[in-house]
């Protein structure tokens, strides 16, 4: 069983910055792509970041150019760099994971969950 689990998250003012780490472990065959998700209390769940195998990332435009998805391929782990946060950035953020356990179908593993608060 693949699992992941999530740190980084907590409280930061206006402009700050903060870096988000989800590190999978478990029997891992391969990795097809890494993305972060975010929700807040009735709001749908929206992609924040997303990057695939081959490198190429795709964020939306409520963050680009603030956020990154830089990922560490060796350890297994995708980070969520967050620069000029907003207080709209107040969220939970969860990182999804597409991998091939050990049979060597994929499928979509889900991070517990990383709280951010942005103060004004």
């Amino acid at each position: 069983q693949v699992q992941l689990v999530e740190s980084g998250g907590g409280f930061v003012q206006a402009g700050g910055s903060l870096r988000l780490s989800c590190a999978a472990s478990g029997r891992i065959l391969s990795i097809g792509s890494m993305v972060w998700y975010r929700q807040a209390p009735g709001r749908e769940g929206e992609l924040v970041a997303a990057i695939c195998s081959s490198g190429k990332t795709n964020y939306p435009d409520s963050v680009k150019g603030r956020f990154t998805i830089p990922r560490d391929n060796a350890k297994n782990t995708v980070y969520l760099e967050m620069t000029s946060l907003k207080h709209e950035d107040t969220e939970v953020y969860y990182c999804n994971v597409k991998a091939a356990g050990r049979w060597g179908t994929y499928d979509h593993y889900w991070g517990q969950g990383n709280e951010v608060t942005v103060s004004y």
